[in-house]
């Protein structure tokens, strides 16, 4: 079992370094932008910060979970399938865990972070906007 642990941490290691390494900025910006569009969506119509909505409105979460997956759907999948391009070109072997594992840390993780950062940036912006500026 150990044996598991120290070749997953050094062939994730190895990524950085390795061939398609362009994916390991590529992907986390990509995500980064629909975060950023779907932040501000939902900080215009009110909506809580996601990662917050989803833990605290269960009425609501699945429809929370469908609206994230549909916006960072694709970011995923494209990260597992050059994910498993990658370690047939490395390894000529595909290990599963490590590609769902570098899907969620490039598309799952900047997603979630980044799109209840941007809404409360945004809300806090426009309230302030409107304190300086009331109609």
């Amino acid at each position: 079992m150990e044996d598991m642990w120290v070749r997953f941490a050094h062939q994730m290691a190895d990524r950085v370094t390795g061939p398609m390494q362009f994916r390991l900025v590529l992907q986390p910006l990509t995500a980064s932008f629909f975060a950023i569009r779907a932040g501000v969506a939902d900080a215009r119509c009110g909506k809580p910060p996601y990662l917050w909505r989803l833990f605290s409105d269960p009425v609501h979460r699945e429809d929370a979970l469908k609206d994230g997956w549909k916006s960072v759907g694709r970011i995923f999948v494209l990260a597992m399938v050059l994910d498993v391009v990658y370690q047939v070109i490395e390894f000529r072997f595909v290990y599963p865990g490590e590609a769902v594992s570098v899907s969620i840390i490039l598309a799952i993780i900047p997603y979630l972070v980044l799109r209840g950062l941007v809404t409360r940036l945004v809300r806090t912006r426009n309230d302030q906007v409107a304190r300086t500026h009331p109609r």
